[in-house]
C-alpha cells in the first residue's frame, strides 16, 4: 500500500457569521430518517419573515460554502457518499491522500477496493462505502464516459447515492437551486417553522414552495449552516441567533450564566 502523506492542505473556513461548535455528526443519508424532536410546534412565518430570514443568512454570509473537500464533481459524489453517518471534518481528514492518487472514476477503480478500504478505515461504514464508490465509478466509466450525469433522477440510480446526495451534486457541481435535507436542514426548518413535514423529501417540498427564489441557490447550505454552528440539536444558541425574533420556536434557550451580550 502506498504510503498516505499527512501534509498540510488549506482548511476549510467556517462562514464568519456562524462560527461556533458543531454538536453531532452531519448529512447522513437521505435512507436514514432524521429523528423527530417532539416539542411545541413553531407557527409558521409569513413570506415577508420568510424573506427576511434569507436576508440576514446572506448578510452574513453571501457565498455560502459546503464544508466537504473536493476537486471536481467525481470527487464531491464520492466526498458526499462516504459523508453518510459522518463529520465533514472526518471524512476530508481521509480524503485529502486519497484524492491525490484518485481524482477519477478510472483512477479509482485501479487504485482497488482493498486500498480504498484502508485509506477510508477511520469512517464509519467504511466496507460498505468502499462497495459503493467502486462501484459507482464503474458505472460512470461504462455508461457516462466516466462523467458525473448532471440528472438528479439519473445519480439516484448510483450505488450509494439517495436524494439527499444528488441534490448536495445537483447544486455543488451543477448550479442547480435543489434543497439537499440532512438532519440539521431538517431540525432547523421545523424550529424556525418553514416545514412541518414528516419525512425529509416533505421537508424539501415545503422549503421549494416557500423560500424566494432569490435565495434559493444557498438556502441549503444556510439552513445546514445554522444548525451545525447555532441552532444545535442538543443546545442551540438562540441568544446569539441573528433570526432570533424572527424564529417562532417556542423552546429558545437562554444564555449561560456569566455571558455578555
Amino acid at each position: 500500500m502506498p504510503r498516505i502523506s499527512r501534509s498540510a492542505t488549506p482548511k476549510t473556513i467556517r462562514p464568519s457569521g456562524l462560527k461556533g461548535k458543531s454538536d453531532e455528526p452531519n448529512d447522513k443519508q437521505q435512507t436514514t430518517k432524521p429523528p423527530i424532536k417532539r416539542h411545541r410546534a413553531s407557527r409558521r412565518p409569513s413570506p415577508d419573515t420568510i424573506e427576511e430570514i434569507f436576508r440576514r443568512f446572506h448578510a452574513l454570509e453571501p457565498e455560502p460554502k459546503g464544508e466537504l473537500e473536493h476537486v471536481n464533481a467525481y470527487t464531491l459524489l464520492v466526498a458526499v457518499v462516504l459523508s453518510a453517518q459522518a463529520t465533514d471534518a472526518g471524512v476530508n481528514k481521509a480524503t485529502r491522500a486519497l484524492f491525490k492518487l484518485a481524482d477519477t472514476p478510472e483512477k479509482m477503480l485501479a487504485l482497488g477496493e482493498e486500498t480504498l478500504r484502508q485509506y477510508i478505515q477511520t469512517i464509519g461504514l467504511y466496507r460498505t462505502k468502499a462497495k459503493n464508490v467502486m462501484a459507482l465509478s464503474e458505472r460512470l466509466v461504462r455508461e457516462f464516459q466516466s462523467q458525473v450525469p448532471a440528472d438528479r433522477d439519473v445519480l439516484e440510480t448510483l450505488p450509494g447515492v439517495g436524494r439527499k446526495t444528488a441534490n448536495v451534486v445537483m447544486n455543488m457541481a451543477f448550479g442547480q437551486p435543489t434543497m439537499a435535507v440532512d438532519t440539521h436542514v431538517f431540525r432547523v426548518s421545523h424550529r424556525i417553522g418553514l416545514s412541518k413535514g414528516k419525512n425529509p423529501l416533505a421537508v424539501e417540498a415545503d422549503l421549494l414552495r416557500c423560500i424566494p427564489d432569490a435565495y434559493s441557490m444557498h438556502a441549503h447550505h444556510w439552513l445546514i449552516l445554522h444548525g451545525r454552528y447555532l441552532c444545535k440539536a442538543r443546545k442551540p444558541e438562540c441568544w446569539r441567533c441573528s433570526i432570533s425574533e424572527l424564529c417562532s420556536f417556542p423552546d429558545k434557550s437562554e444564555p449561560p450564566h456569566g455571558h455578555r451580550a
